[in-house]
């Protein structure tokens, strides 16, 4: 695969829209047009927790833009060993203790039948106000059970890149719903230049009979 590429641009994405939300940009942008002079009180990201689902190398870097950003991060993973960028890591088995405090909720998993509907009733319901991203596959959020969890106040605001179906159909309640932003799966694009630089270092690895980097684990799924 191409690791490595996708988690500055995940980034990008993820704090593009969490600035956008917590410092009410879109508001301003509004109130511009109305020629208004409109302040809403905001709070820093500082000491903030961000929820991180995955700590490869996606999670990672979104774990190191956060602390940039004088945040605190958790992250969850199989194996709960502590990753770099993390503050603590704990099993996927300890996630939903984790969400009662957690500002934010970031899931870059890969779609696996261990993450199939992992955000579902029982997890969303834990949270407290969260704001939740989804940029890693649309199988592991329950899609239903999101809609019941912003009803509930248990989630503040879904941004949302990745889908069960896509394209998302247009009958779907997603696209009008005002607490959830969606886009088509563009957080993180493959450009050319970078694929193909992984690319072609493989192939001199395969050329002179050395190891491939990036390879696949065809039974975990990614």
């Amino acid at each position: 695969n191409v690791r490595g590429i996708f988690g500055p641009l995940m980034s990008e994405y993820v704090f593009g829209q969490l600035l956008t939300l917590t410092r009410h940009l879109a508001h301003y942008r509004d109130a511009q047009s109305q020629k208004q002079w409109s302040v809403l009180p905001y709070q820093s990201l500082i000491n903030r927790k961000m929820v991180i689902l995955g700590t490869g190398s996606i999670g990672a870097h979104v774990a190191a833009t956060a602390k940039h950003f004088g945040m605190q991060v958790t992250g969850v993973s199989r194996s709960g060993k502590l990753a770099t960028s993390f503050d603590t890591v704990v099993t996927t088995a300890q996630l939903t203790s984790q969400l009662s405090d957690a500002d934010v909720v970031v899931s870059t998993l890969p779609s696996t039948p261990e993450t199939k509907g992992l955000l579902s009733h029982p997890t969303l319901s834990a949270c407290n106000g969260a704001i939740l991203f989804n940029v890693g596959r649309g199988p592991v959020l329950e899609e239903s059970a999101l809609i019941d969890a912003i009803e509930h106040k248990h989630i503040r605001h879904a941004v949302l890149d990745v889908f069960a179906n896509e394209p998302l159909d247009s009958t779907h309640p997603f696209w009008t719903h005002p607490d959830i932003t969606v886009t088509p799966h563009i957080s993180a694009i493959s450009f050319p230049d970078q694929v193909f630089a992984i690319f072609a270092d493989n192939y001199q690895r395969w050329h002179q009979g050395s190891a491939l980097q990036y390879t696949v684990d065809f039974d975990l799924g990614y």
